[in-house]
């Protein structure tokens, strides 16, 4: 587990190379601990060195009412029984009990969508919209790091088809944070990435300037919405632009 000051340095040398946010993902960022530090330090860090604003990742399979982030990503893969599919039997039920334990007001939902649970897709997005607790949920696509990994990608017909749906909800005001211009472009994903504007610091402490999908050659089955939202805004699509305002500020 990398140290405090590893981490210090890190985020200096971001900040110097001009990002202003900040993600905490993993692994499992509530699990991280410098001593008597933990992820509250970080975040406090990041706001001394300058970051306007700073969020987590988490599998909420720990109590998470405690933390300072400007916004909070709860991991979910479903409702229930594809929940806890993937990640373990009783994942859902721990999640939803610490949900319930906080009043973050920006508490969201990021739904990876595979071969498995796509059909659960508006249910998931029903139930975001019908909870007291959440504000939002972000859609992506599993990407195939490794070959282990290749029977969870969705085909494209059918990412097409989620796609569709996606959109047609957000139209009728369901809280999706992806802008509409960012889902057209995922369809086909044939468009130019602009992953460049992110730096990447991995769990060794490598740094990337560009999405780790680039080094592992699979940018042409990218599944990661922000892809396309990064090309939307390039392209001054001011739905993709109102978005990301909406998120970070």
């Amino acid at each position: 587990m990398r140290s405090l000051e590893d981490i210090k340095t890190d985020l200096l040398y971001c900040y110097q190379q001009g990002s202003r946010f900040v993600d905490f993902e993993g692994g499992e960022p509530l699990l991280w601990r410098d001593g008597e530090k933990g992820i509250n330090d970080l975040i406090d860090l990041a706001k001394d060195i300058g970051f306007f604003s700073t969020t987590i990742t988490t599998n909420a399979q720990f109590p998470f009412d405690h933390c300072k982030a400007d916004s909070i990503w709860v991991s979910m893969d479903g409702l229930c029984r594809f929940h806890d599919m993937l990640r373990g039997e009783g994942s859902f039920e721990k999640m939803e009990e610490n949900i319930k334990k906080t009043d973050h007001p920006a508490l969201n939902i990021n739904m990876v969508i595979n071969v498995h649970n796509y059909v659960d897709v508006k249910d998931v997005i029903q139930y975001v919209e019908s909870s007291p607790y959440l504000k939002k949920i972000a859609l992506n696509f599993h990407t195939p790091y490794s070959t282990e990994m290749e029977d969870l990608f969705l085909p494209w017909k059918k990412r097409e088809e989620t796609i569709d749906l996606i959109i047609r909800m957000k139209k009728k005001g369901y809280p999706v944070m992806n802008s509409i211009s960012g889902l057209k472009a995922m369809k086909k994903n044939n468009f130019p990435k602009h992953c460049w504007i992110t730096n990447f610091i991995l769990a060794d402490g490598t740094r990337l300037t560009e999405c780790p999908g680039k080094n592992a050659g699979i940018c042409d089955r990218c599944g990661l919405c922000m892809a396309g939202e990064m090309y939307s805004v390039f392209t001054f699509k001011p739905d993709t632009a109102l978005a990301g305002l909406k998120v970070r500020m």
